[in-house]
């Protein structure tokens, strides 16, 4: 009797260094019982040290090691027709002079920043006039003005980031984190082009 697996390949694994990666961990799989723990134990790659630190398995690899057991089988896929392994080799400890040192160019930096817009945009002023506009005195130093609004500019700071220290404010996701999510999803793509590109030169080739 002819058996349906459905396969849907999954976008991203992590897994450790020279391992086997079987059928179920980059994919999900759908079919009868009877076959279901054999399909998912089907080895796909061996991790060795030539490999890098992204695979891609495409899901033709997958379909022809299935058909090779299962020769009968209707094979239907669904969802993506790529799977990136990321390899998760040890990774080296950052030394605590490092750390400090690229803090403080981060943290210097950005004040310099804060200052210098607050300078272009004359901050400074603003703050004298709307005290002249409200008491009718001149004071060159607001800081009825001035100490709100740094601890403003702080919290707000905080609201956008969504975080205070590892601990999210709230379940919405940061413009940060959108951002990093977008940046992950074109590396994504462009690491599953770069990798059809060199297969078309390695048949070209042969």
């Amino acid at each position: 009797m002819e058996k349906t697996i459905y396969i849907r390949m999954r976008h991203r694994v992590i897994v450790h260094p020279f391992i086997t990666v079987k059928l179920g961990d980059i994919a999900q799989v759908i079919t009868d019982d009877e076959v279901y723990q054999e399909i998912i134990a089907i080895p796909i790659h061996t991790i060795t040290k030539q490999d890098n630190n992204i695979i891609i398995i495409d899901v033709m690899q997958v379909i022809n090691l299935i058909a090779s057991s299962y020769e009968t089988a209707d094979i239907q896929i669904v969802g993506p027709s790529q799977t990136i392994i990321e390899v998760a080799y040890k990774k080296r400890g950052v030394s605590a002079p490092l750390f400090i040192l690229i803090w403080l160019l981060l943290f210097f930096g950005a004040a310099l920043t804060i200052m210098n817009f607050h300078e272009d945009v004359s901050m400074k002023a603003v703050h004298q006039n709307l005290y002249t506009i409200i008491t009718g005195e001149k004071n060159p130093h607001p800081l009825i003005f001035q100490i709100p609004y740094s601890i403003g500019l702080g919290l707000g700071m905080v609201l956008f980031f969504n975080h205070i220290f590892r601990k999210r404010i709230n379940e919405e996701p940061s413009p940060l984190e959108v951002e990093m999510f977008n940046y992950q999803q074109n590396l994504d793509h462009y690491v599953i082009m770069n990798e059809n590109r060199e297969s078309l030169k390695k048949v070209d080739k042969h």
